[in-house]
């Protein structure tokens, strides 16, 4: 059966249609985290029929990895703004980097926190290729915080004798709980005090 011209109007490319779900489903993850959410309700928000998922998506699984994949490039684009930026000095990338963290935490009233290091806190225990490419996508922005790093301290702002690459890890680690306990008490005040620290007590610098 072919379709008519008046339904061909209104049929999404597919490409816009897999991006969609994604993105509605992106959203749902973030609030009700990926177990919770149900394939059919991720497709009656998007309007797409129950039987079109398996043609953009061969699981949950492969749907759950689109999302995550989706986020780290758009998350990646976002860190070309402050981590990437040529315009700042290092270790001001770092403070504009948190401090945007810190002012989206807000905009969603505490309420989202960093989708990867949630499903990595649902997940990582539970489903080897979700803990995997999550690892690489922390690998990978610590990776940035660490290039920061060492031009900070080529430009004599940080200790010679620390460990660039220790102190992006720690930043890392630290952030994400801070991140996660400012959803728990309803408050950036975790996070605006684990950046000060962080910069006053382990770089030694003004914050």
């Amino acid at each position: 059966m072919t379709a008519t011209l008046s339904s061909r109007k209104k049929a999404r490319p597919a490409s816009d249609t897999r991006a969609e779900l994604i993105r509605i489903g992106s959203d749902i993850i973030a609030h009700k985290g990926f177990n919770s959410t149900g394939i059919n309700v991720v497709l009656k928000e998007a309007g797409v029929p129950k039987g079109s998922f398996y043609y953009y998506f061969s699981s949950k699984e492969d749907f759950g990895l689109a999302v995550i994949d989706d986020f780290a490039a758009e998350y990646d684009a976002q860190l070309d703004l402050t981590l990437g930026n040529p315009d700042l000095l290092p270790l001001e990338r770092i403070r504009r980097y948190l401090r945007t963290a810190i002012d989206d935490m807000e905009a969603c009233d505490n309420s989202r926190g960093c989708l990867v290091g949630n499903l990595g806190q649902e997940l990582a225990g539970q489903n080897e290729s979700f803990r995997l490419r999550i690892d690489a996508i922390f690998s990978s922005w610590q990776a940035r915080v660490t290039r920061c790093l060492v031009e900070a301290q080529e430009q004599g702002y940080v200790d010679p004798a620390a460990d660039p690459a220790a102190l992006a890890q720690l930043l890392q680690m630290g952030w994400q709980g801070a991140t996660l306990r400012a959803k728990v008490s309803k408050s950036v005040e975790p996070m605006q005090r684990f950046k000060r620290m962080y910069f006053e007590q382990i770089l030694g610098v003004k914050n």
